[in-house]
């Protein structure tokens, strides 16, 4: 068939009559005079519209109960398209499950949410959001929680490892991010998550939770909330953190701990700044000189949650329900929890007792805090002896060991008390120097430890006058056999 330009060319310009041409190419004159107004293409025909008695009889009653759905539906327990057959079918009406099918996709349709392309300008805005991963910890799997933070101009990524999707790990994450990249963007976006949102407000208003709300403050950026159950409003960092697992978390990584994966995980991903090219053909580096960042404030925030807490007669706290030892002078009072991402720091009222952070149900004892009752109680002491010398260290575990081969476990565990009591009057320092010592030497530990006599000056004795001139010779051993000798 010939083209629309070819045909008005021979009606137009050679003046052939639109009856012949309509006759040479089989279609209708009024055809050939819609080729010529341009309303057709050839070999185009435009839709007749067709009557549609039954749906228009039915569609009203069909959006009627497509509007009412909202009331007796929930999230993914949908109204579908068959179940609306199915309904308008049990109200005796005749219609058949293609035509329910056309109106229920012109509703979703005429709802469906049109998205408007947006401009990230340098230095304005960042996503963030978790993610879900399993990683390998000393051949083990574990499922752990990444935090990902994406710059939106330059696509430069941040992430990071954590064991609990809590707000520690949320603060942490924001705290690294910042260090890592040398400055705050303007704006971060966010899900409405529990770690930064304390209540949804009307609109795009939210109650910031107390911790979160002093992060904001501290680096001093505007915290922004996608709409609820709405993932697309933070749609980068949604689709970066998908690639990340995809890209980073095939096959499995593994390590010895999760801050040891994740600084792999950050080498590579810092990698791809000169390897990456955006559609202009430039480089993520590129893009993030230009970023212009917000500067970092003299001095990081802390990424604690903080908690009252005292101290049981065990000299133990109880907290997310984990036990962790405090030293036994601290035992019931009131002390002060500071948690962070990966460890515990109990203050008390002469310094703190550190902790790693661990899962609900486990316990951390550290039985350096019981030297007092160690020292005190050898029953005890042989019970935690192997716990207590695995935290003092050498040589402290060769003079455990040694001390119950010498005297056997009972009197073993009494004389390492006492070395405990030396330990508690002049330190671990000059008491390891000490065993040590008597270690190389072969000496006995306990006399190695006894307390040195001062090299002070030689006391001044005053004698009588009358006894001045008195000497008393000192007596010799013979001298007593000689009196044995007369008294028998």
């Amino acid at each position: 068939m010939e083209s629309v330009v070819a045909l008005r060319h021979r009606v137009m310009r050679q003046g052939v009559p639109i009856r012949q041409v309509a006759r040479e190419l089989g279609v209708s004159r009024n055809t050939v005079r819609r080729y010529l107004r341009g309303e057709l293409e050839p070999g185009q025909r435009r839709p007749a519209a067709r009557p549609t008695p039954v749906r228009d009889l039915v569609e009203a009653r069909a959006l009627e109960i497509l509007a009412d759905s909202k009331l007796w539906t929930k999230d993914k327990q949908k109204l579908t398209a068959s179940l609306l057959h199915a309904l308008l079918v049990g109200e005796g009406l005749a219609v058949g499950y293609t035509t329910v099918k056309q109106i229920f996709r012109e509703w979703k349709r005429r709802r469906a949410e049109v998205f408007v392309p947006l401009i990230h300008r340098p230095g304005e805005v960042a996503q963030v959001d978790f993610f879900e991963v399993f990683v390998r910890v000393r051949g083990e799997l574990l499922k752990a929680f990444l935090f990902v933070l994406r710059l939106m101009y330059s696509g430069r990524d941040f992430a990071w490892l954590y064991e609990r999707q809590d707000q520690v790990a949320f603060l942490d994450g924001h705290v690294r991010a910042f260090e890592h990249l040398g400055g705050i963007p303007e704006r971060l976006v966010y899900d409405n998550l529990k770690a930064a949102v304390a209540r949804v407000l009307m609109g795009s208003e939210r109650e910031l939770s107390e911790r979160f709300a002093a992060l904001a403050a501290h680096y001093a950026f505007e915290p922004c909330f996608a709409r609820p159950r709405t993932g697309h409003d933070k749609g980068g960092v949604e689709a970066r953190g998908g690639a990340i697992r995809r890209q980073e978390f095939v096959p499995i990584p593994e390590g010895d701990g999760l801050a040891e994966i994740s600084v792999s995980l950050m080498q590579r991903l810092d990698a791809r700044q000169d390897q990456v090219r955006n559609a202009e053909g430039r480089t993520i580096a590129e893009r993030f000189a230009e970023e212009g960042l917000m500067e970092l404030p003299p001095f990081a925030f802390r990424p604690v949650k903080t908690s009252v807490v005292t101290a049981s007669s065990r000299s133990m706290i109880h907290l997310e329900g984990v036990r962790y030892s405090v030293p036994c002078d601290w035992a019931r009072l009131a002390l002060v929890a500071h948690v962070a991402a990966t460890e515990v720091e109990i203050v008390g009222p002469d310094g703190s007792a550190k902790h790693p952070r661990l899962r609900r149900g486990q316990s951390s004892i550290d039985y350096r805090h019981y030297l007092k009752e160690l020292a005190r109680k050898p029953q005890a002491l042989r019970s935690v002896g192997q716990e207590l010398v695995a935290a003092l260290g050498e040589p402290f575990t060769i003079a455990w060991e040694l001390l119950g081969r010498l005297h056997g476990p009972k009197e073993g565990a009494r004389a390492f008390a006492q070395i405990l009591r030396f330990l508690q009057d002049h330190g671990h320092e000059f008491t390891a120097k000490r065993i040590e010592q008597a270690l190389d030497l072969g000496e006995p530990i306990l006399i190695a430890l006894r307390p040195e006599a001062s090299a002070g000056p030689e006391p001044i004795i005053e004698i009588p006058a009358a006894f001045a001139g008195i000497t008393v010779e000192t007596a010799a051993i013979g001298d007593f056999d000689r009196l044995l000798e007369v008294a028998s």
